[in-house]
């Protein structure tokens, strides 16, 4: 993954990679609504995030763990009222100077991800890291469960939802008529 300079910072999720000690050092921020806001096109309407980096710098090495946690709201694939989905995310990050091979370097199984920095970088940007994980976190249908839809749109589309609680027989199946077609050919 490369991390250039093609955003404005999204302050304060920046972390100072000339400033930053030896040893270990936490950075702990809230990303919310607003934050998502200022991505084009962002399907979360807000959020509850904590964010939590941990920068371990040693000589030139620089190791950075994510953690973010917390609820986003998306809209609903189906009735599309507001859907509280939570959020888990955990990677691990290696820092490298220079422009990516062309090659490309791949981390294996375990191990951690190569974020590439360009060399006159002094300050890493993690906003748009924070964004894509955590749309990726989420799952790729986003429905509620059933019956808790909004039973005024859900009559609008001519989906029968089932009652919470409520049986679905075989005969509500769409496939239903499809399950005598081989028994017909014989």
């Amino acid at each position: 993954m490369f991390i250039g300079n093609f955003l404005l910072p999204l302050q304060p999720f920046v972390i100072p990679l000339n400033g930053l000690a030896q040893g270990r050092t936490e950075f702990c921020w809230s990303a919310d609504g607003q934050f998502f806001s200022t991505f084009e096109n962002s399907e979360i309407l807000d959020a509850e995030l904590s964010v939590e980096v941990l920068a371990e710098k040693s000589g030139r090495f620089i190791g950075l763990d994510l953690s973010i946690e917390g609820v986003a709201t998306v809209e609903c694939d189906r009735c599309l009222s507001e859907l509280r989905l939570p959020v888990s995310v955990r990677k691990s990050f290696s820092i490298k100077f220079g422009e990516e091979s062309a090659e490309g370097e791949s981390a294996g199984d375990g191990e951690r991800e190569i974020l590439f920095i360009p060399e006159d970088n002094t300050d890493l940007d993690m906003g748009q890291v924070i964004y894509d994980y955590t749309c990726l976190s989420l799952p790729l249908t986003r429905v509620h469960e059933e019956g808790a839809c909004d039973q005024e749109t859900v009559k609008y589309l001519g989906i029968q939802e089932p009652e919470p609680g409520g049986n679905a027989s075989a005969e509500d199946s769409p496939f239903a008529a499809l399950k005598n077609l081989f028994d017909d050919n014989k």
